[in-house]
């Protein structure tokens, strides 16, 4: 059914989706090529939301080649009037022939639409050519769409031996530059940042991604085009107080608990600290409904959080990806440990772990791990 030039157009639009990665968010991320007579003549990708659409972009570079010409998109076309007009509707009035869709988009408010005002235009309209090399780019949006829930993912960096620190507590730096520079990357492209009350306390973190520590990326976006995560802190029992690097920084901030804080600890919040008390179960914070309250607007979630709460979104079944940085160090018998996990009665009671991909970052690994509960 498909193609080379098809197959070549798509892997083309899905390089382009990639570019908008750090920037699109909560929108998914689109990439368009439109192609007349074996010659692209338009490409795009969606650059941020409320910003026109990767078929816009296409369709003005293309211009009136656009008419009997072929486009390929990664997500289906919208079909509704949002922050910018239908994108089905542009390729209609521009006069495409054919268009090829990666994936079809699950948001209710599309879902199926486009193609059907496509069709009914008298489109070809071709579904499913590379969906899951598509998929990879809006894995989070997908999810959202689809379960109401955010995509998460677990960072994790450990030595040879399975360790997080010293046995005193001292961390840094288990990973070279090169691996922190790559979750600094990492952290912009996710919604939002969740970590604990004990980090918190232990580590005084900013939790915020830094541009001069981006490498490479810093030269493609500049610092005002940084989308700085929601910075998450659970606090079960509200005991944060007092002054920390993490309120220093002037992006938003959300403190969840079980419980409400003294209105005397309040007024000393900033202005881009909000609040949200959520139910306790065994007196922490219920994780299911943390993350049912972010994916109203979250497509991706990263843990930074030690082994108790990080171990708690894996025991919970409650973790899509995880990605270990591991270090060549060798950090002894009493060292703390990377995960707080129950015990496992039998092999068949494990999550089924699959490894995505490996590459060495600096003297570093990284691990990228598809979990199954």
């Amino acid at each position: 059914m498909w193609s080379i030039e098809d197959s070549q157009m798509m892997s083309l639009a899905i390089e382009l989706a990639q570019k908008g990665m750090y920037t699109t968010r909560p929108n998914p991320s689109v990439g368009s090529v439109i192609v007349k007579d074996g010659e692209i003549v338009g490409e795009g990708y969606h650059i941020r939301a409320g910003g026109p659409h990767a078929e816009v972009y296409a369709l003005n570079m293309a211009g009136d080649d656009a008419k009997g010409a072929t486009a390929y998109v990664t997500l289906e076309p919208c079909s509704h009037y949002g922050r910018t007009p239908p994108c089905a509707k542009a390729l209609i009035e521009h006069g495409v022939n054919r268009v090829v869709i990666a994936v079809t988009d699950p948001n209710p408010e599309v879902s199926g639409r486009g193609i059907a005002m496509l069709r009914d235009a008298g489109i070809q309209v071709d579904v499913g050519l590379m969906t899951t090399e598509a998929m990879q780019v809006n894995l989070g949006f997908l999810k959202r769409m689809e379960k109401g829930l955010p995509w998460v993912t677990v960072k994790l960096a450990a030595s040879l031996d399975g360790k997080t620190a010293l046995s005193n507590g001292v961390s840094k730096w288990i990973t070279g530059p090169e691996a922190r520079s790559d979750v600094q990357r990492l952290r912009a492209r996710h919604c939002a940042l969740v970590t604990g009350i004990e980090t918190i306390i232990a580590d005084n973190p900013s939790l915020n991604v830094r541009h001069s520590e981006l490498g490479s990326l810093s030269n493609q976006l500049a610092p005002a085009e940084i989308h700085q995560p929601l910075r998450v802190v659970l606090d079960s029992q509200a005991r944060l107080k007092g002054e920390l690097s993490l309120f220093q920084i002037d992006s938003p901030i959300l403190l969840v608990s079980t419980k409400d804080y003294p209105e005397e600890v309040k007024a000393t919040w900033p202005a881009h600290v909000e609040h949200q008390i959520i139910a306790a179960v065994e007196s922490r914070i219920d994780l299911q409904a943390l993350l049912a309250f972010l994916g109203k607007t979250c497509n991706s979630v990263l843990i930074e959080a030690g082994a108790t709460l990080a171990g708690a979104f894996v025991n919970q079944g409650l973790t899509d990806e995880i990605v270990l940085y591991q270090a060549m160090k060798i950090l002894g018998g009493h060292g703390r440990n990377l995960l707080a996990l129950d015990d496992f009665e039998t092999m068949s009671d494990i999550p089924r772990i699959n490894l995505i991909d490996e590459r060495k970052v600096g003297k570093d690994t990284r691990l990228t791990l598809r979990v199954s509960n």
